[in-house]
Protein backbone atom coordinates (compact mmCIF):
# COMPACT_ATOMS: atom_id res chain seq x y z
CA UNK A 1 0.00 0.00 0.00
CA UNK A 2 1.40 3.40 -1.35
CA UNK A 3 1.89 6.70 1.41
CA UNK A 4 -0.65 8.85 -0.61
CA UNK A 5 0.56 12.63 -0.95
CA UNK A 6 -2.54 14.52 -1.32
CA UNK A 7 -2.40 17.63 -3.53
CA UNK A 8 -4.42 20.19 -5.97
CA UNK A 9 -4.58 19.52 -9.50
CA UNK A 10 -3.28 22.90 -10.47
CA UNK A 11 0.07 23.14 -12.42
CA UNK A 12 1.77 24.75 -9.44
CA UNK A 13 0.06 22.60 -7.22
CA UNK A 14 1.69 19.55 -8.98
CA UNK A 15 4.77 21.03 -9.42
CA UNK A 16 4.99 21.02 -5.89
CA UNK A 17 3.74 18.00 -4.97
CA UNK A 18 6.39 16.25 -7.60
CA UNK A 19 9.23 18.28 -5.84
CA UNK A 20 8.28 16.42 -2.68
CA UNK A 21 7.51 13.27 -4.12
CA UNK A 22 11.13 13.22 -5.05
CA UNK A 23 11.93 14.28 -1.72
CA UNK A 24 10.28 11.24 -0.78
CA UNK A 25 11.72 8.54 -3.28
CA UNK A 26 15.40 10.14 -2.63
CA UNK A 27 14.94 10.24 1.40
CA UNK A 28 13.39 6.50 1.33
CA UNK A 29 14.25 4.26 -1.70
CA UNK A 30 12.41 1.49 -0.03
CA UNK A 31 9.24 2.54 0.39
CA UNK A 32 6.10 3.57 -2.54
CA UNK A 33 4.91 6.82 -2.72
CA UNK A 34 2.00 7.98 -4.60
CA UNK A 35 0.20 11.61 -5.69
CA UNK A 36 -3.51 11.50 -4.72
CA UNK A 37 -4.75 14.56 -6.87
CA UNK A 38 -7.89 16.42 -5.71
CA UNK A 39 -9.98 19.71 -6.81
CA UNK A 40 -10.69 21.94 -3.85
CA UNK A 41 -13.42 24.63 -3.12
CA UNK A 42 -10.94 27.22 -4.29
CA UNK A 43 -10.46 25.24 -7.57
CA UNK A 44 -13.96 25.52 -7.96
CA UNK A 45 -14.23 29.23 -7.55
CA UNK A 46 -11.37 29.89 -9.39
CA UNK A 47 -13.21 32.46 -11.50
CA UNK A 48 -15.13 33.87 -9.09
CA UNK A 49 -14.21 37.47 -6.92
CA UNK A 50 -12.91 36.31 -3.71
CA UNK A 51 -11.57 38.98 -2.64
CA UNK A 52 -15.00 41.35 -2.29
CA UNK A 53 -14.65 43.92 -0.10
CA UNK A 54 -16.33 43.54 3.04
CA UNK A 55 -17.22 40.45 2.99
CA UNK A 56 -15.91 37.81 5.30
CA UNK A 57 -14.23 34.94 3.31
CA UNK A 58 -14.38 31.17 4.09
CA UNK A 59 -10.74 29.51 5.37
CA UNK A 60 -9.07 27.03 3.58
CA UNK A 61 -10.37 27.36 0.32
CA UNK A 62 -7.06 25.56 -1.35
CA UNK A 63 -7.31 23.04 1.85
CA UNK A 64 -10.44 21.53 3.03
CA UNK A 65 -10.90 18.56 0.77
CA UNK A 66 -7.42 17.68 1.36
CA UNK A 67 -7.78 17.88 5.33
CA UNK A 68 -10.83 15.54 4.89
CA UNK A 69 -8.76 13.11 2.83
CA UNK A 70 -6.41 13.14 5.74
CA UNK A 71 -8.90 12.97 9.23
CA UNK A 72 -10.72 9.89 6.90
CA UNK A 73 -7.42 7.79 6.63
CA UNK A 74 -7.31 8.43 2.55
CA UNK A 75 -4.06 10.45 2.47
CA UNK A 76 -1.24 10.13 4.67
CA UNK A 77 0.49 13.69 4.13
CA UNK A 78 -0.69 17.21 2.13
CA UNK A 79 1.14 19.46 0.39
CA UNK A 80 0.12 22.78 -0.39
CA UNK A 81 1.46 25.96 -0.71
CA UNK A 82 2.44 27.36 2.64
CA UNK A 83 0.81 30.84 1.98
CA UNK A 84 -2.59 29.15 1.24
CA UNK A 85 -3.02 26.87 4.75
CA UNK A 86 -4.44 28.51 7.43
CA UNK A 87 -3.35 29.39 11.02
CA UNK A 88 -5.83 27.49 12.76
CA UNK A 89 -5.92 23.77 11.54
CA UNK A 90 -8.17 21.38 12.01
CA UNK A 91 -8.21 19.12 14.81
CA UNK A 92 -6.05 16.04 14.39
CA UNK A 93 -3.83 17.93 12.35
CA UNK A 94 -0.67 19.70 12.42
CA UNK A 95 1.91 21.16 9.90
CA UNK A 96 4.76 18.44 9.75
CA UNK A 97 7.35 19.53 7.84
CA UNK A 98 8.28 22.71 5.63
CA UNK A 99 11.06 22.23 2.69
CA UNK A 100 13.83 24.71 2.25
CA UNK A 101 12.16 28.01 1.13
CA UNK A 102 12.74 29.23 -2.59
CA UNK A 103 12.68 33.11 -3.60
CA UNK A 104 10.05 35.14 -1.47
CA UNK A 105 9.90 37.75 -4.00
CA UNK A 106 7.48 38.84 -5.60
CA UNK A 107 7.98 39.95 -9.61
CA UNK A 108 6.31 42.81 -12.01
CA UNK A 109 5.15 41.59 -15.09
CA UNK A 110 4.42 44.15 -17.94
CA UNK A 111 4.67 44.40 -21.26
CA UNK A 112 8.29 45.33 -23.30
CA UNK A 113 7.97 48.63 -24.68
CA UNK A 114 8.74 47.92 -28.69
CA UNK A 115 6.14 44.98 -27.97
CA UNK A 116 3.71 47.48 -26.98
CA UNK A 117 4.49 49.78 -29.80
CA UNK A 118 3.66 47.01 -32.32
CA UNK A 119 0.42 46.10 -30.31
CA UNK A 120 -1.56 49.44 -31.02
CA UNK A 121 -2.99 50.76 -27.83
CA UNK A 122 -1.04 48.98 -25.59
CA UNK A 123 1.09 50.94 -23.46
CA UNK A 124 4.71 49.18 -22.74
CA UNK A 125 8.02 49.24 -20.71
CA UNK A 126 11.96 49.52 -21.21
CA UNK A 127 13.06 46.70 -18.75
CA UNK A 128 13.89 47.17 -15.20
CA UNK A 129 10.36 49.11 -14.70
CA UNK A 130 9.59 50.71 -10.67
CA UNK A 131 6.14 50.27 -9.41
CA UNK A 132 7.17 54.72 -8.45
CA UNK A 133 7.44 54.65 -12.01
CA UNK A 134 4.41 53.39 -13.40
CA UNK A 135 2.19 56.12 -14.97
CA UNK A 136 -0.84 57.71 -13.13
CA UNK A 137 -4.21 55.82 -13.90
CA UNK A 138 -1.58 52.97 -14.82
CA UNK A 139 -3.50 49.21 -13.85
CA UNK A 140 -2.04 46.71 -11.99
CA UNK A 141 -4.11 43.70 -11.58
CA UNK A 142 -4.03 41.42 -8.58
CA UNK A 143 -6.44 39.82 -6.84
CA UNK A 144 -4.17 40.19 -3.44
CA UNK A 145 -5.24 42.65 -0.73
CA UNK A 146 -1.53 42.44 0.31
CA UNK A 147 -0.21 43.61 -2.80
CA UNK A 148 -3.07 46.31 -3.49
CA UNK A 149 -2.29 47.67 -0.50
CA UNK A 150 1.10 48.11 -1.00
CA UNK A 151 1.49 48.74 -4.98
CA UNK A 152 -1.27 52.14 -3.77
CA UNK A 153 1.42 52.77 -0.80
CA UNK A 154 4.42 53.24 -3.35
CA UNK A 155 2.31 54.99 -6.04
CA UNK A 156 -1.38 56.23 -5.00
CA UNK A 157 -2.13 57.07 -8.81
CA UNK A 158 -2.30 53.67 -9.74
CA UNK A 159 -5.68 51.48 -10.51
CA UNK A 160 -5.06 48.09 -8.80
CA UNK A 161 -8.74 45.67 -9.95
CA UNK A 162 -9.09 41.87 -9.42
CA UNK A 163 -7.40 39.52 -11.95
CA UNK A 164 -7.88 35.51 -11.82
CA UNK A 165 -6.58 32.66 -13.46
CA UNK A 166 -3.69 30.38 -12.78
CA UNK A 167 0.02 32.10 -13.46
CA UNK A 168 0.02 31.45 -16.99
CA UNK A 169 -3.54 33.01 -17.69
CA UNK A 170 -2.38 35.84 -15.91
CA UNK A 171 0.67 36.37 -17.62
CA UNK A 172 -1.70 36.44 -20.90
CA UNK A 173 -3.99 38.78 -20.04
CA UNK A 174 -1.53 41.26 -19.38
CA UNK A 175 0.03 40.07 -23.39
CA UNK A 176 -3.27 40.60 -24.77
CA UNK A 177 -5.45 42.66 -22.76
CA UNK A 178 -4.00 46.48 -23.39
CA UNK A 179 -6.31 47.76 -20.54
CA UNK A 180 -3.81 45.83 -18.15
CA UNK A 181 -0.32 47.95 -17.58
CA UNK A 182 1.12 44.34 -15.34
CA UNK A 183 0.32 42.19 -12.84
CA UNK A 184 2.09 40.98 -9.61
CA UNK A 185 3.31 36.87 -9.54
CA UNK A 186 5.01 35.07 -6.54
CA UNK A 187 9.31 34.52 -7.72
CA UNK A 188 8.40 30.81 -6.23
CA UNK A 189 5.69 30.19 -8.40
CA UNK A 190 7.47 31.08 -11.50
CA UNK A 191 10.47 29.14 -10.66
CA UNK A 192 8.00 26.08 -10.03
CA UNK A 193 6.70 26.24 -13.52
CA UNK A 194 10.47 26.76 -15.13
CA UNK A 195 10.03 30.32 -15.73
CA UNK A 196 13.06 32.51 -16.39
CA UNK A 197 13.51 35.65 -15.96
CA UNK A 198 17.09 36.53 -18.28
CA UNK A 199 19.61 38.75 -18.05
CA UNK A 200 17.91 41.57 -20.52
CA UNK A 201 14.57 41.27 -17.77
CA UNK A 202 12.47 38.94 -20.20
CA UNK A 203 10.13 36.30 -18.92
CA UNK A 204 10.78 33.49 -20.82
CA UNK A 205 9.16 29.68 -20.80
CA UNK A 206 6.51 27.73 -22.36
CA UNK A 207 3.67 29.68 -23.79
CA UNK A 208 5.08 32.90 -22.51
CA UNK A 209 3.90 35.30 -25.40
CA UNK A 210 6.68 37.46 -26.89
CA UNK A 211 7.75 40.28 -25.67
CA UNK A 212 6.72 39.94 -21.67
CA UNK A 213 9.56 41.91 -19.28
CA UNK A 214 9.95 41.08 -15.55
CA UNK A 215 11.53 42.98 -12.56
CA UNK A 216 11.94 41.38 -9.28
CA UNK A 217 10.82 42.84 -6.10
CA UNK A 218 13.35 43.88 -3.10
CA UNK A 219 10.91 42.56 -0.04
CA UNK A 220 11.82 46.29 1.11
CA UNK A 221 9.91 47.26 -1.98
CA UNK A 222 7.06 44.40 -1.81
CA UNK A 223 7.09 42.48 1.34
CA UNK A 224 5.49 39.65 0.98
CA UNK A 225 3.03 37.04 2.46
CA UNK A 226 3.09 34.89 5.36
CA UNK A 227 4.66 31.32 4.21
CA UNK A 228 5.49 32.48 0.71
CA UNK A 229 7.92 30.44 -1.40
CA UNK A 230 7.75 27.43 1.25
CA UNK A 231 5.62 23.89 1.03
CA UNK A 232 3.80 22.73 4.05
CA UNK A 233 3.45 19.23 4.72
CA UNK A 234 0.13 18.81 6.70
CA UNK A 235 0.23 15.50 8.49
CA UNK A 236 -2.48 13.83 11.35
CA UNK A 237 -1.48 14.08 14.85
CA UNK A 238 -0.17 11.09 16.58
CA UNK A 239 1.40 9.30 13.58
CA UNK A 240 4.37 8.59 14.29
CA UNK A 241 5.49 6.68 10.79
CA UNK A 242 4.82 10.01 8.86
CA UNK A 243 6.26 12.29 11.75
CA UNK A 244 9.56 10.21 11.18
CA UNK A 245 9.29 10.40 7.86
CA UNK A 246 8.43 14.45 7.37
CA UNK A 247 11.95 15.00 9.56
CA UNK A 248 13.79 13.90 6.49
CA UNK A 249 11.66 16.35 4.74
CA UNK A 250 12.05 19.64 6.85
CA UNK A 251 14.07 22.52 6.92
CA UNK A 252 14.73 23.34 10.21
CA UNK A 253 15.52 27.23 9.60
CA UNK A 254 12.68 27.79 7.30
CA UNK A 255 10.23 25.94 9.78
CA UNK A 256 11.79 28.64 12.15
CA UNK A 257 10.83 31.47 10.13
CA UNK A 258 7.35 30.43 8.90
CA UNK A 259 6.58 29.73 12.24
CA UNK A 260 7.13 33.13 13.27
CA UNK A 261 5.38 34.31 10.44
CA UNK A 262 2.32 32.48 10.98
CA UNK A 263 2.21 33.16 14.07
CA UNK A 264 2.15 37.01 13.58
CA UNK A 265 -0.99 35.93 11.29
CA UNK A 266 -2.66 34.31 14.00
CA UNK A 267 -2.17 36.74 16.39
CA UNK A 268 -3.15 39.54 13.92
CA UNK A 269 -6.53 37.58 13.73
CA UNK A 270 -6.00 37.27 9.71
CA UNK A 271 -5.56 34.88 6.73
CA UNK A 272 -3.87 34.65 3.47
CA UNK A 273 -6.59 37.76 2.10
CA UNK A 274 -5.42 39.94 4.98
CA UNK A 275 -4.19 43.15 3.87
CA UNK A 276 -0.78 42.36 6.25
CA UNK A 277 2.73 41.06 4.92
CA UNK A 278 5.82 39.29 7.27
CA UNK A 279 8.99 37.77 6.28
CA UNK A 280 11.18 36.11 8.43
CA UNK A 281 15.13 35.20 7.82
CA UNK A 282 17.85 33.72 10.15
CA UNK A 283 20.33 36.14 10.49
CA UNK A 284 24.08 35.55 12.26
CA UNK A 285 22.02 32.26 14.33
CA UNK A 286 18.80 34.81 15.18
CA UNK A 287 15.46 35.20 13.48
CA UNK A 288 14.83 38.98 12.23
CA UNK A 289 11.73 39.86 11.20
CA UNK A 290 10.27 42.26 9.25
CA UNK A 291 6.03 42.93 9.03
CA UNK A 292 2.98 45.63 7.91
CA UNK A 293 -0.20 45.80 8.47
CA UNK A 294 -2.78 47.95 6.82
CA UNK A 295 -5.55 46.51 9.00
CA UNK A 296 -6.14 50.21 11.53
CA UNK A 297 -5.82 52.51 8.12
CA UNK A 298 -2.05 53.49 6.79
CA UNK A 299 0.86 51.49 6.95
CA UNK A 300 2.22 50.94 10.07
CA UNK A 301 5.79 48.52 9.99
CA UNK A 302 7.50 46.88 12.61
CA UNK A 303 10.48 45.22 13.27
CA UNK A 304 11.92 43.11 15.67
CA UNK A 305 15.29 39.43 16.54
CA UNK A 306 14.96 36.59 18.17
CA UNK A 307 16.37 33.07 19.25
CA UNK A 308 14.73 30.71 16.57
CA UNK A 309 13.31 28.81 19.56
CA UNK A 310 11.06 31.81 20.20
CA UNK A 311 9.71 31.84 16.75
CA UNK A 312 6.70 32.60 18.06
CA UNK A 313 7.30 34.60 20.99
CA UNK A 314 8.23 37.17 17.60
CA UNK A 315 5.35 36.66 15.58
CA UNK A 316 3.27 37.96 18.38
CA UNK A 317 5.69 40.03 19.90
CA UNK A 318 5.32 42.07 16.00
CA UNK A 319 1.62 41.92 16.06
CA UNK A 320 1.18 43.39 19.49
CA UNK A 321 3.60 46.12 18.32
CA UNK A 322 1.45 46.71 14.87
CA UNK A 323 -2.39 46.43 16.84
CA UNK A 324 -0.75 48.91 19.48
Amino acid sequence: MPILIATRGSALALAQANLVLAQCQAAFPKLEFALKIMKTTGDKLQTASLAQENKTLPKGLFTKELEVALLEQKADLAVHSLKDLPTDLPAGLKLGAVGKRADVRDVLIYREEEAAASGGSARGYLPGLRIEALPAGAVVATSSTRRRAQLLALNPNLKAPDIRGNVLTRIQKVARNADLDATLLAAAGLSRLNYRISSEARLEGADVPPGMMATLLDTTVMLPCVGQGAIGIEIREGDDRIENLCQALNHPDTFACVSAERSFLAAMGGGCQSPVAAFAEVFQGMLRMSALSFTTGPLRRAEANRPQEEAMELGRELAASLRG
